[in-house]
């Protein structure tokens, strides 16, 4: 397996499968390939220059009409700051921070001690390079397991996790400083009805739900339409439409702004209730949401609804032909998405994939480096250093 090799003072921004490799060093010009970026006339472009360039490249390879476009975003998509000075959205390490300091302020077991009693075997609980999801999925597998001495802490401790990563991850949309409605509107102008944007995430927060209804967008989430919304997988089949008037023909007139939302690790306005089912409700009226943690090598809970449907909705159209799949702040770290992903590059010849992260050189999990090494075997993939909040700048006009 190749590394993703760069200089140790330079920020990559845009590399793909045809040879093209720009970098900008902190100190010096643009460097394609290692070497200045020069003009026509041998002249080293400025950098506004090689920016527009990259810009118009990356345009230039989702500027085919595609039938379906996908958004696949996790926990760096919903971490933005407004010039640096306020920020929104808390990564896995942030989330991992916040769990070691309210378990010692309450006195709880620590995640050592969690690992322990669940048999999670770890090198180090440090915040910097500790897994949470997969200590959380094991507690939930060893949680029957645990003897009775130990049964009230374990409990205690693993409900106030769940309280913090609740209350870390429950911020409100703010469009000045989140511009999530801006891609929700570009990419959705892209796809021709009766297709629908679709946008995937593993967070638990509410931002695109919240970014969509700014904009009078439906959000079609698998969930029925009624006054105590019940998950049905078979929502996401269905279109809003109304009747075209003075024609006498049937024709029917889309809804332009709809869009797919596939929850993949469940939501904070989530609950399943004594019978099984699973509603959606407002956030103050959830007090047991329904959260996923995938570990890195066993998906018991996504084989339970409704993550089964989700999952595989996710993976159905990333299969389908004439594909664009765009992710942003996923580092591939969770395997059975980055598998999926993966067997859709290699097998499905009409798919395109764009990954965007604001951290591009320094995702080291093994998802991320079998893409990256797809996209060396000239695969259809680029990466493109971005967050959320700049990713508009590299979409360009809607092909005509």
């Amino acid at each position: 397996m190749s590394e993703i090799k760069t200089r140790n003072d330079t920020a990559v921004i845009y590399f793909n499968g045809l040879g093209k490799k720009y970098e900008k060093p902190t100190a010096g010009d643009f460097l394609l390939n290692g070497h200045p970026v020069k003009g026509d006339d041998n002249e080293i472009l400025p950098e506004d220059r090689v920016v527009s360039l990259i810009k118009q490249e990356t345009a230039n390879f989702i500027s085919h009409h595609f039938t379906q476009i996908v958004l696949l975003a996790g926990a760096g998509s919903s971490i933005s700051g407004l010039l640096g000075k306020q920020k929104v959205g808390s990564s896995m390490r942030d989330l991992t921070t916040e769990v070691e300091k309210t378990l010692k302020e309450k006195k709880l077991l620590t995640l050592e001690q969690l690992a322990d009693l669940s048999k999670y075997e770890i090198d180090d609980c440090k915040a910097s390079d500790f897994n949470l999801e997969d200590l959380m999925s094991c507690i939930e597998r060893a949680e029957k397991y645990i003897s009775e001495k130990d049964k009230t802490a374990f409990d205690k401790t693993y409900e106030d996790i769940h309280k913090t990563i609740r209350v870390a991850t429950s911020y409100e949309y703010d469009p000045n400083i989140l511009h999530h409605d801006r891609i929700i509107k570009m990419l959705s102008d892209r796809v021709v009805a009766p297709n629908k944007l679709t946008i995937a995430t593993t967070n638990y927060d509410t931002l695109f739900e919240d970014a969509a209804k700014a904009q009078d967008f439906s959000v079609v989430d698998g969930f029925s339409y009624d006054a105590n919304p019940v998950f049905d997988a078979d929502n996401f089949e269905w279109n809003l439409v109304r009747d075209i008037p003075n024609l006498a023909t049937s024709e029917l007139e889309y809804k332009k702004q709809v869009i797919n939302l596939i929850k993949l690790h469940g939501s904070l306005t989530w609950e399943r209730d004594t019978d099984g089912l699973v509603h959606r409700r407002l956030k103050t009226q959830v007090s047991q949401p329904i959260m996923i943690f995938p570990s890195s090598d066993k998906y018991l809970q996504s084989y339970t609804e409704p993550y089964f449907d989700l999952f595989s909705k996710f993976q159905e159209l990333l299969n389908r032909p004439d594909t664009l799949l765009i992710t942003n702040g996923f580092s591939f770290g969770d395997n059975h998405i980055s598998q999926m992903v993966h067997h859709a590059i290699m097998h499905n010849g009409g798919l395109s994939v764009m990954i965007t992260d604001n951290n591009i050189t320094s995702q080291s999990s093994s998802g991320w480096l079998d893409i990256y090494n797809l996209m060396e075997a000239r695969y259809p993939v680029i990466f493109v250093k971005s967050t959320l909040n700049s990713l508009s700048d590299y979409l360009g006009e809607v092909p005509q």
